[in-house]
């Protein structure tokens, strides 16, 4: 059978498409080869969700007629293929507020006016509110609120008026017809996931193909357990993930006025940060040894001692004097990055003051102090990079290494590695046998080693053609 397992429709556009079933409840189940479907359980027109649902084009929310739909999310998962099913509800539509008791007169036309309560009882029902359509009390529902049953009685309050009426709920439901269609769409973040999915490989499939090919008996393997293999197929993963696969992810990210901002939750290693200029262009931030980030700040008496507290537990404080003094120091008197307005001023290049200013853009400059894109540290204490004054409000771009395994969904090997993946599979699980003969593990050492440098190769994209423009740009003379 075919690898792919999506229609175009399903990997362009991220959708499912339904016929419904005629009824008020249409069960549609989403396809287990695309990205799983989010809902938010406290769902309202507002709800954030990765999807979207449409009928005959027309996106639906809970309070749009004619059928007010309401949905449901289950996930059940069978031997490791996950099932979701959403659940489409018809709800019945509000149709009227009955005109208040108490004979009141005095009502303001367009006035929105609130419901105490509901079902003839505090706490039943919420968030209804009416609209005066005469000044005798006729409503209308500016906003339906929820858990309202039909015939329900509500108070209504506004300016001194009080009275009740009846909350009346259609008793029939729009069932949507069986020549409609309903599409079940991915919002575009996780189309974007969606997209790509072919170069990979799941670690699930991973497990599975190596317990077929290399597991049983007459097979390289005669028996393991399913949870050793996948021990080592994880930490093939990780271990591949740091220098091998590159998996290095990518957040476009604003420097807050604090300067600082939090690793991200999956962060190993961070690869490069950059800010961007109006062009799109990246300037690149080094990290600085010029300061240094305590992890430890004890709070210390007269005469220099560490305090504890009553437990004997050393006292620490809780901001770096160090973190605040490099946070406010003016980064142009560090780097020599003179200002126009500095050089207008100074136009003197035989003044001391003028040279003094301009240190470390003359002859002599120390790269690591003397340049202008700004610096960045990592402070373990925080959890944080900690950024110089000038890169305040700055557009950067955040490049770091992950291992692969924060998230379940998340784990895929790219196809190019795959074989260097069972080749390390196969020799930490042979290999930690003790009754293994030695030559047998220094084979699939070998062939682990030999595999593992194929797939970086392969994974190094190297293009015949870009490497020859390269080559050419060597040849030019270069005239001063």
């Amino acid at each position: 059978m075919g690898l792919i397992k999506q229609t175009s429709s399903e990997y362009y556009e991220g959708e499912a498409v339904y016929n419904p079933t005629g009824t008020a409840t249409n069960a549609v189940v989403w396809p287990s080869n695309l990205t799983p479907l989010i809902w938010d359980a406290s769902a309202t027109p507002t709800s954030v969700n990765n999807f979207k649902v449409f009928i005959d084009g027309i996106e639906q929310y809970p309070t749009l007629d004619p059928y007010n739909l309401s949905q449901s999310l289950s996930t059940s998962i069978v031997n490791g293929v996950r099932t979701q099913t959403l659940t489409l509800t018809s709800q019945q539509d509000v149709t009227s507020v009955s005109a208040p008791s108490g004979g009141a007169s005095n009502f303001i036309i367009g006035q929105n006016y609130t419901v105490v309560n509901g079902g003839g009882q505090v706490g039943v029902g919420k968030d209804l509110i009416l609209q005066a359509t005469s000044t005798t009390g006729a409503m209308t529902i500016f906003s339906d609120g929820s858990d309202y049953v039909n015939s329900d009685t509500v108070q209504i309050t506004g300016q001194g008026i009080t009275g009740t009426a009846t909350y009346t709920v259609g008793t029939t439901t729009t069932n949507i017809p069986v020549q409609s269609i309903i599409t079940v769409r991915l919002i575009n973040s996780s189309l974007w996931d969606n997209y790509k999915s072919y170069q990979y490989i799941n670690l699930k499939d991973v497990v599975n193909n190596f317990m077929v090919a290399y597991v049983g008996t007459d097979k390289l393997i005669p028996r393991v357990k399913r949870s050793d293999v996948i021990f080592h197929a994880k930490r093939g993963l990780q271990e591949f993930s740091y220098d091998t696969l590159k998996s290095v992810k990518s957040q476009e990210l604003t420097i807050p006025p604090s300067l600082s901002l939090v690793l991200p939750q999956d962060y190993v290693n961070y690869v490069q940060l950059s800010w961007v200029d109006g062009a799109g262009v990246k300037h690149i931030i080094y990290p600085t040894t010029l300061t240094s980030n305590p992890t430890n700040l004890p709070l210390q008496d007269a005469s220099g001692i560490p305090t504890q507290d009553f437990y004997g537990n050393s006292l620490q404080a809780t901001q770096s004097l160090v973190n605040d003094r490099w946070r406010s120091a003016n980064a142009t008197n560090v780097n020599g990055n003179e200002t126009l307005a500095e050089i207008n001023s100074n136009a003197n290049v035989f003044d001391w003051s003028w040279w003094k200013m301009a240190y470390g853009q003359r002859y002599g400059l120390d790269p690591q102090v003397s340049q202008k894109n700004g610096w960045f540290t990592v402070d373990e204490r925080r959890g944080v990079f900690a950024f110089s004054s000038d890169l305040a409000n700055r557009l950067i771009t955040l490049e770091y290494v992950s291992d692969g395994l924060a998230y379940d969904e998340d784990t895929k090997v790219p196809k190019m590695a795959e074989d260097a993946l069972y080749a390390y599979m196969t020799y930490n699980i042979i290999a930690y046998r003790p009754k293994t003969p030695e030559y047998i593990v220094q084979r699939f050492k070998k062939e682990k080693s030999a595999k593992l440098r194929n797939a970086k190769i392969r994974l190094s994209n190297i293009k015949l053609g870009e490497f020859t423009q390269v080559m050419r740009g060597k040849s030019k003379w270069i005239k001063h």
